[in-house]
């Protein structure tokens, strides 16, 4: 199902996509020979040298677009969830309301084909008649506000989250949206590619109209319309590189200023159905492209609007409805969008499922059994061990003024850590899941979600809550609590290994830490604050030579090709790039502090510099199809795992030691054409 997140730009994750063992085990370095192509030469593509051998080795399945060391702990991850899972579903005697029976239920009811063939597109009938028996356009406010609290976002997006020019409390705010193929991009460029995924949504939105019970007519209609509502939409939206830019994306309106602005708007009705009547302010995220959904509502017919959000309906429930939904869902944004050829068994997305509906409760069940209290103990060292390292480097920097570099050590200090998971689980209790509908479960999971999050307006931001669950295998940055986050699932090789040396462990985890720390100090999230508020901490002449540095970067990775006449955004990805240079330097200083008390030798042949990098790509390791190529490029702000090592390397200094990689080399770039920032 396509479900999303409220806080569209919340936190910088480590990757848009089993554990440790307990028993003890005899050190190794922690690097399997196999993944190496030793016919390849480091300074060529290192990326090919290190992981030419596991690439080899994992081809793609059908299963997969793109397929890494990432899917690997993911699969292994979603094999734990699955007998966790399952073993509550087969029970008969969970007890009513316990976590037990919502979780067991909900996983039979996304298992039961039988139940949901039968049921075709019966569960979404009701909602159907519900929109077209809106008889004029003001009561599309009201509407709107209702089916939001199901995980339904026609238009726009209706968040709650903290205050980025005062952090320490939330705030009401809208984020552009309400794109069926959910980057604008998709609508708007002329290229063959592009033209032909647009002509083939609309292939998709008519033949999903179909299925719903519309003639070949009706469904041609309804095409048009979403076709003309998305577009427009699109045309007024930001850019992915402009919605990086936080203070463009920060326009806090009192109540009076925002009726004025947007006139045409019934806020009235629309807050307050949302539950939000006493809204004092509201953030508007992108004020062009609410201006032109408030055009819309204004001024397109009202069958149209009424077509429109019948497809937002059909498209958000596509996947919990029978397998001929399901099919054509999969068909348009899996096959055409990112080339799978195969969908998941139906278990991995019951499993997904029930892990997005009910996260903490299955999270604590994962890290009862699976996370090791060892893992933590060494994490919180090793974190430790890269704050120092970075306050170091922040202090050793040659281009930066004393009085910035106080205020970012300053920053560096305050970072609030979490790692493993949360110390406090939510509660799941006022969740409902019955023996009804598949859809009508997750709707209410939903709605549980969304009044979470309401609860949480004007209120203090609670730096506590976790943004992932503990069995996401990923990490993250957050820049309005300055926290840094590594779920327990991220916690096992090939990033962190409890029996391999610091080598390894400094190379792939350590550079993960360092990773998510770099983006306290990013092009975004240099930004903010201590406190995490969007506020200006930098000398003039120091941002301006923050960006010089950055705009190298940008350069460089602009001059990657990586498809035959396309190019990678290095606008879009610089975040994540300045994070990935900034976790190679800071983890590798770390490492050679470490290795003056603990010295480490040569093993396999490889010296101990030579395993941090050659760990480091492994974490990169993966497979990927051409159109998932050109899909990420257009929406990703992160580098693909190729470049995250060929484009990353070639500006780190230790690296070209550790290889003895010359001018004779093809990945050699001489000193001054090297990016230096932390």
């Amino acid at each position: 199902m396509k479900m999303t997140k409220y806080l569209p730009i919340l936190a910088a994750c480590l990757l848009a996509t089993g554990c440790n063992s307990k028993k003890e085990a005899t050190p190794t370095s922690g690097i399997d020979l196999a993944n190496l192509d030793t016919t390849a030469l480091p300074g060529t593509s290192f990326y090919q040298y290190a992981c030419g051998g596991w690439i080899k080795a994992h081809p793609l399945t059908d299963e997969y677009s793109r397929f890494g060391s990432f899917d690997v702990l993911q699969e292994n991850s979603r094999e734990q969830l699955k007998g966790l899972i399952a073993e509550l579903a087969a029970k008969k005697d969970n007890a009513p309301g316990s976590v037990a029976q919502k979780v067991g239920d909900l996983y039979n009811l996304a298992m039961d084909s039988v139940k949901l063939n039968q049921e075709g597109m019966s569960p979404i009938i009701n909602e159907l008649a519900t929109i077209d028996a809106l008889k004029d356009k003001s009561e599309i406010y009201a509407y709107l506000a209702e089916v939001q609290k199901k995980g339904i976002r026609p238009y726009f997006t209706l968040y709650v989250g903290a205050d980025d020019m005062n952090s320490s409390m939330n705030i009401v705010q809208t984020y552009q949206g309400g794109l069926g193929m959910g980057q604008r991009d998709y609508y708007l460029e002329e290229d063959e590619q592009t033209t032909n995924i647009r002509n083939k949504y609309k292939e998709h939105v008519g033949k999903m109209f179909q299925l719903a019970g519309f003639d070949e007519t009706a469904a041609q209609k309804a095409v048009d319309a979403v076709m003309n509502i998305e577009t427009r939409l699109a045309k007024a939206s930001r850019s992915q590189v402009e919605l990086r830019n936080p203070h463009a994306n920060y326009n806090k309106k009192d109540m009076e200023t925002l009726k004025k602005e947007f006139p045409t708007f019934d806020w009235d009705t629309y807050l307050t159905v949302s539950g939000l009547k006493d809204t004092k302010e509201v953030n508007v995220g992108q004020p062009a492209a609410l201006k032109e959904v408030a055009d819309i509502i204004d001024g397109v017919s009202l069958d149209e609007q009424k077509l429109y959000l019948q497809w937002n309906l059909i498209n958000s429930a596509a996947s919990c409805l029978s397998d001929a939904f399901v099919e054509q869902d999969f068909d348009f944004y899996s096959r055409t969008m990112s080339g799978k050829k195969e969908m998941q068994p139906r278990w991995k997305r019951a499993v997904s499922a029930v892990n997005a509906s009910l996260g903490e409760a299955v999270g604590q069940m994962y890290v009862e059994k699976y996370f090791p209290a060892a893992a933590k103990e060494r994490m919180v060292t090793l974190v430790k061990n890269l704050q120092a390292s970075l306050g170091e480097r922040i202090k050793g920097l040659e281009w930066m003024s004393e009085e910035t570099k106080q205020k970012a050590l300053e920053k560096l200090a305050a970072f609030h850590v979490k790692i493993g998971y949360p110390d406090k689980w939510k509660d799941y209790s006022s969740l409902e899941i019955k023996n009804d509908s598949y859809w009508a479960n997750i709707e209410r999971a939903s709605q549980w979600d969304y009044n979470e999050m309401i609860a949480k307006a004007g209120q203090p931001v609670d730096k506590d809550e976790w943004l992932m669950t503990p069995q996401t295998v990923n990490a993250y940055y957050n820049p309005t609590t300055n926290e840094i986050c590594f779920p327990a699932a991220i916690l096992q090789p090939p990033f962190f290994d409890m029996n391999a040396d610091d080598a390894v462990n400094y190379g792939a985890i350590g550079v993960v830490i360092g990773h998510e720390m770099t983006h306290g100090f990013d092009d975004q999230g240099r930004q903010y604050d201590k406190d995490g508020n969007l506020k200006d901490w930098w000398t003039e002449e120091d941002a301006k030579k923050f960006e010089e540095r950055s705009q190298v970067m940008v350069n460089y990775f602009d001059s990657i090709e990586v498809a035959p006449g396309v190019n990678a955004n290095g606008r879009l990805t610089l975040g994540e790039n300045i994070a990935d240079h900034g976790g190679l330097q800071i983890s590798f200083q770390a490492f050679k502090k470490a290795m003056e008390t603990a010295p480490l030798g040569v093993v396999d042949g490889f010296t101990p510099e030579q395993r941090f990098f050659l760990a480091y790509a492994n974490v990169w390791a993966g497979n990927i199809r051409p159109e998932e190529i050109l899909r990420l490029t257009k929406l990703d702000p992160h580098s693909l795992g190729k470049w995250r090592v060929d484009g990353a390397l070639p500006h780190i200094g230790s690296w070209y030691d550790a290889f003895q990689i010359t001018e004779k080399d093809p990945m050699y770039l001489p000193k001054e054409k090297r990016v230096a920032i932390w």
